[in-house]
Order: C-alpha cells, then structure tokens, then sequence
C-alpha cells in the first residue's frame, strides 16, 4: 500500500478546507481520462499539516491512473470534484520520477508490459545515481520521528525552524502530531526530497528516456533519428539534436547546481599565541 498526499486548490489557490470546517472527503481512481470505468476508492484524507492531506491508496495493478478528489471547501458548502489529478502507481519506490513519464517522453504507448517497465525502472535508477554523484547527496529523503518535542514558536509550524533539529542537510516538516501537553510527535523528512524538485524530475526523466532509446534493444530504442532515406536506399539522413539552450534540447546537469551539498566544517578558535604573551601557561604533562 502506498500514500498520496493531496493539496487542494480552490479558486485557483492552494487552499485547507479544514480551518472553515471542510473536509476532504474521497479519492476515486479510474483507469482512463474520460474518467468512465472506477478502479478504485480511498479516503477520507487526513490532514497532515495546513494544506496537505494524506490518502492510503489501496493496492491496485501498476500504471497510470486518473482520479477525482472530492472535498468540501467549509462547512455547509457544496462538494468540490477536483479532476486535475493523475497518478502513475505504485509510489514510494524511491523514484523521483515514474516509468509511465519515461515513456509519455519516448513515446511508447500504455499500458506498459512488465518487461518494459522494468527496464525503464532501471534507466531512471541510472539517471537519478548520475544527479546523486553531481549533488554529492542521496534524492530520496528519510523520515526522522522526533518525539514529545516543544516548538520554539507556534505561528508556523510547518517551518522546520520552529523546531529543535539540528542538520546540515536539506529538512523539511512532513507532519506533526500534539501530544496535549503542549509538546508534538513530528516528522521529519531529512535530505533532498528530488521528486518534490521539478528541476530533478524534469532532469531524470529526460536522460532516463534519452540513454534508453539509444540502448540497442531498449524500450523505444530507435538509435539515431532517422530524417530521409533515398528512393535506392544508399544514402540515410538523420536528424541533428537540438544543441544546449536551443528548445527541445536535454536539460544540461549545471541546471541543478543550486540544490549541490555546500561542504562545511565549524572554524576553530585561532591559534593561542605562545607564553609570555598568552593568558594562561601550558603545562607539561611530565
């Protein structure tokens, strides 16, 4: 079973129906965009932080689905069917991008067979270790559950300032729980979360798609673009590649060089100057 976290948006704006006594209220999935044939139901959501409601989705067959989320912006109002929702299952593999997106780019057609699906499982894994040894960090976040912890201030409490962890890695505040005493149980994800950056996704996606269709034999494998074949078949000419920075070319890995890990090290006092001139003597250990 996998979870799918939900922001709702209500007037063209991210919104939390709970505050207004609203609720959100089901997850429906299809197996089309015409939104027809029903797969699938979950819900109510629960609310993990302002904004963010989780679903457990119930375990269904790999691949891409369509679903409408239903909630009710505050109390007494009429639901809200939102249908901007569309899902590649299952989630939680530790992909920041899905193998129905590889294929959308090569354009291979769903439903994907097993086979497929592995290989470009395997051709994501590959572009995502390629981004991992440029940012010198990991793309997939782990969860920490800090226990009974008081908040340094409550006006935010989805800022990770507003508590008391310590890390030099990326840290973001997945949920909290009150205790009732005033303190939380909060979770936090600690590390780069690459499939919440759309500069990674696009990135892993792109090459992941690009290294599988020059694979001989891989998933949509082509080799080079072929533009013109004379009548004889004696001459063949293929199609050039968009150069970096022209449109339709592949995302270059300095786009990610705002998300590097910064190495640092703590700056020590500086150097004691020697006796008579210090504060104090050293004493010999003998």
């Amino acid at each position: 079973m996998s979870v799918y976290d939900y922001e709702p948006m209500y007037g063209g704006a991210q919104y939390d129906p709970e505050p207004a006594g609203g609720q959100v209220t089901s997850l429906v999935l299809y197996d089309g965009p015409e939104r027809t044939t029903e797969v699938a139901t979950a819900g109510p959501g629960t609310r993990l932080r302002a904004g963010t409601y989780r679903f457990a989705l119930p375990d269904v067959s790999p691949g891409r689905y369509w679903a409408t989320v239903t909630f009710t912006p505050s109390n007494g109002a009429q639901p809200v069917k939102d249908q901007s929702v569309r899902l590649d299952l299952p989630l939680g593999l530790g992909l920041v991008t899905s193998p129905e997106a590889v294929a959308d780019d090569l354009g291979v057609p769903l439903p994907l067979t097993p086979a497929q699906r592995d290989d470009l499982a395997t051709a994501i894994r590959t572009a995502q270790s390629d981004v991992e040894g440029y940012l010198g960090q990991s793309l997939v976040p782990k969860i920490v559950t800090h226990t009974a912890v008081r908040p340094y201030r409550t006006t935010d409490l989805n800022d990770p300032e507003s508590w008391p962890v310590a890390s030099d890695e990326w840290v973001e505040v997945s949920a909290y729980r009150e205790r009732g005493d005033g303190t939380y149980d909060v979770d936090f994800l600690i590390g780069l979360n690459g499939a919440a950056e759309k500069p990674v996704v696009r990135y892993v996606t792109a090459h992941a798609a690009e290294s599988e269709r020059n694979r001989p034999g891989g998933v949509g494998a082509e080799g080079r673009r072929v533009s013109s074949v004379s009548a004889e078949g004696q001459s063949i000419s293929y199609e050039s590649a968009p150069t970096a920075g022209q449109a339709g070319a592949l995302p270059t890995i300095d786009t990610l060089s705002r998300l590097k890990r910064r190495l640092w090290q703590p700056v020590g006092p500086p150097p004691r100057p020697p006796w008579p001139y210090s504060s104090t003597r050293y004493r010999s250990g003998r």
